[in-house]
């Protein structure tokens, strides 16, 4: 297997490289209680993390407000807001965390995201996942529970429509050769992160994805995760070895020196110890950080201010 990743497109060759640590951000990039955004200046703040150097920005996909969850996601259409950003960003990478399959037909997905990678010159990385919301399903006529056997026939299915007047039939619809999916991407392929497991079993995701996609974790176990995420790869007699991307919540404070305090899915912290936690997950080949600025308390803007200047630079 070799050491470095699949050349699939210059942005996902910039964003993941073998043996280092780029770092993303995800929408909405502000703080605030509870569950809903306000996004307040949301251009202004992309444009910004864009400028201070972060490689990639993500955003989720989140059809339903489900008010046990906490979580509202960035509020808009992650499709139609892909292609605002694409539109308004120059070179940094467009991410989703993740688009939720089952509840979406897999032609959709395959037009939105073919027509992502055009429009946005091949900046587009597509996170998927099965779904962690059962309360969702019943408004689209789903059941949750079959979600994971429906996430796995989608993404087969979207495959097939790569392909010239595709042939392909599963429960979710068939097509025979006599009709085409346009447009066809730039890029060979669509990179597919999938994230966390979305119920199929880390041999299927080291064989079907271009990269997974995980959540933040202690050392021990994200050590112990990439580990055999790598055997997976190894296993299946990969050509290339495979990314792990993460995400993990900072909430960032004015001394640079001030050390780690656990937070829900991450830490409060100072630069210097931002720059050693990120590199700790480097030496444990995570090759992907998005941070999370909900739970920050300094003004967002000083925030990735002071991340592009004392912590990016670190991991160029």
């Amino acid at each position: 297997m070799k050491k470095e990743f699949e050349p699939i497109s210059y942005t996902y060759n910039k964003v993941f490289r073998y043996n280092h640590l780029s770092i993303g951000i995800m929408l909405p990039i502000e703080s605030y209680a509870g569950s809903i955004p306000t996004m307040n200046d949301h251009l202004e703040m992309a444009a910004l993390a864009e400028d201070v150097g972060f490689s990639s920005l993500w955003l989720r996909d989140v059809p339903l407000l489900d008010p046990t969850f906490g979580d509202a996601g960035q509020l808009f259409d992650p499709w139609t807001y892909l292609g605002f950003l694409a539109a308004t960003t120059k070179t940094i990478a467009l991410g989703t965390s993740s688009i939720i399959c089952p509840l979406r037909h897999p032609i959709h997905i395959a037009k939105a995201a073919f027509s992502m990678d055009i429009l946005s010159q091949q900046r587009f990385i597509m996170g998927v996942a099965s779904g962690d919301r059962p309360i969702e399903y019943p408004a689209f006529a789903e059941e949750s529970e079959r979600r994971y056997a429906t996430f796995r026939m989608g993404f087969e299915y979207f495959n097939s429509l790569a392909t010239h007047f595709p042939v392909y039939s599963d429960k979710l619809g068939t097509v025979n050769g006599d009709v085409d999916l346009l447009p066809k991407p730039l890029s060979p392929k669509i990179p597919k992160f999938v994230t966390g497991f979305s119920g199929q079993s880390i041999d299927w995701i080291a064989a079907n994805a271009e990269g997974w996609l995980y959540y933040p974790r202690s050392l021990n176990y994200q050590q112990s995760l990439v580990r055999e995420w790598h055997d997976a790869l190894e296993k299946m007699n990969s050509v290339y070895i495979k990314p792990f991307a993460q995400s993990l919540y900072i909430d960032l404070v004015e001394d640079a020196d001030s050390r780690p305090v656990a937070i829900h899915l991450g830490y409060r912290l100072g630069v210097n110890w931002l720059v050693e936690i990120l590199s700790q997950l480097q030496e444990l080949h995570v090759n992907h950080v998005i941070l999370n600025l909900k739970y920050g308390k300094l003004p967002v803007e000083h925030a990735l201010e002071k991340i592009g200047r004392h912590v990016i630079p670190h991991f160029n």
